[in-house]
């Protein structure tokens, strides 16, 4: 770690070299085989294995200055490493290494009447910074996912989880080391230096090719306020559940419960609960009442409390907040329409779900609600690259321009043109 006096000119030196580094390592990852590739995932995978009890020391540590610092439990939660959250992270490496290579191929190809064939073919972004709050698995997923699409990536993980991610990046960089690539390809900032963040969003003299926020809203504000090279924003999670008039009731309890408490702390995490007024006498209590039962404190408008008596009174500011704690707003709408409009109102364009047998009403929502994950029938905790196939995520990207949605391999690639000819000539 850098000491906490160091001096503003002796940051930005370190900050530069650190860019130097990975610009140097990308141009070496951008061409690695694929096989080279795979061996250094499986190697940072096993390494992680091998080294779980210093993983979880190092944990430990972040964790009591978690507790010290009067960290609440959700952050507490996202926080902490288990042996299972490990051999989650094993996985993760593991399955991100088998999966297919996207360096080089072919997106889409085609012929001219002229005889040139024009390919378009996908190549890696570069340098990517990656600006996250305290949570270890990101460190692994990200490093892990840039290495796969031969980018090289600087990590700048929470002052709060600092020992955990330079555990799991020195993981990450043994994998590198044994599959003869640079280790630069993944380097940890070494300071907790807010001022580092400012380096990184200046782009470090051209070696940032875009930087991916993962955290609080304040954090991507601030990204996106001040960076100098493209964002990824990742936004938070204000999640919505609409349950339909069409609602089968035992789907509505148990998806509206997982996708609420099954983790409170993730941004998939549902944050508000909208139910159709016409099965409120048959649905509503049952669902607030599997809630209640496991600690979550309802917050509703003035139907809900008038019949849910544990309920307090829901504010504005409630339908505008991503709690990440065992709280949940509900409000009870007139129709599907009134539902659609409140989510556009107040959401965050991160993931909604309908609870609906109705064909129409999910087709109505799918096609109205502009936002980067939809669900039907199913949790919102499912908002996740790992779930999706990817292996893994850089975050979920709430806006609209090149990625969107989770962010894996693919979306880490941007593409070029080839174009084959034999000696055509333009008139």
């Amino acid at each position: 770690m850098i000491a906490a006096d160091v001096t503003s000119t002796d940051l930005a030196t370190i900050m530069l070299d650190l860019g130097r580094r990975a610009k140097a390592a990308s141009s070496k990852l951008a061409t690695a085989s694929a096989e080279r590739k795979h061996a250094a995932l499986i190697g940072a995978a096993e390494a992680v294995r091998m080294r779980k009890a210093q993983i979880l020391d190092a944990n430990a540590l972040d964790m009591d200055n978690a507790v010290q610092k009067g960290m609440t439990k959700a952050f507490q939660d996202r926080l902490l490493l288990t042996d299972g959250r490990l051999d989650a992270i094993v996985d993760a490496l593991r399955a991100i290494a088998e999966l297919p290579d996207p360096v080089g191929a072919i997106i889409s190809e085609w012929d001219r009447p002229n005889g040139l064939h024009i390919e378009r073919v996908r190549t890696p972004l570069g340098v990517i910074g990656v600006i996250y709050e305290s949570r270890p698995n990101v460190t692994a997923d990200a490093g892990a996912l840039c290495l796969k699409s031969g980018n090289a990536v600087i990590l700048r993980g929470g002052s709060d989880s600092v020992y955990s991610s330079r555990a799991l990046v020195e993981c990450l960089r043994l994998g590198l080391k044994q599959a003869g690539l640079p280790e630069d390809g993944v380097q940890l900032v070494p300071t907790t230096d807010r001022a580092a963040v400012g380096e990184m969003l200046g782009g470090l003299d051209g070696a940032i090719d875009v930087i991916v926020p993962r955290g609080g809203k304040s954090l991507v504000a601030r990204v996106q306020s001040e960076a100098r090279v493209p964002v990824f924003a990742h936004l938070e999670g204000l999640v919505h559940v609409y349950i339909d008039r069409s609602a089968d009731l035992d789907k509505a309890v148990s998806v509206t419960l997982n996708a609420k408490m099954r983790r409170t702390g993730i941004c998939g995490a549902a944050e508000t609960l909208l139910v159709h007024k016409d099965v409120v006498p048959t649905h509503l209590k049952p669902i607030i009442d599997a809630l209640l039962a496991k600690g979550c404190e309802i917050r509703g408008d003035a139907m809900v409390q008038s019949l849910i008596v544990e309920a307090k009174p829901a504010t504005e500011e409630d339908w505008k907040t991503e709690y990440e704690d065992a709280i949940i707003s509900v409000r009870v709408v007139e129709s599907l329409e009134a539902a659609i409009a409140h989510i556009e109102h107040y959401s965050s364009h991160h993931t909604e779900a309908i609870i609906a047998e109705d064909p129409a009403a999910v087709e109505k929502f799918f096609n109205e609600i502009d936002s980067a994950i939809l669900m039907h029938n199913a949790s919102t905790q499912f908002a996740d690259g790992g779930e999706f196939g990817f292996g893994g995520e850089i975050g979920i990207a709430t806006g609209k321009m090149h990625a969107r949605g989770p962010v894996g391999v693919e979306q880490l690639t941007s593409f070029k043109y080839r174009v084959r000819g034999d000696g055509q000539l333009r008139a």
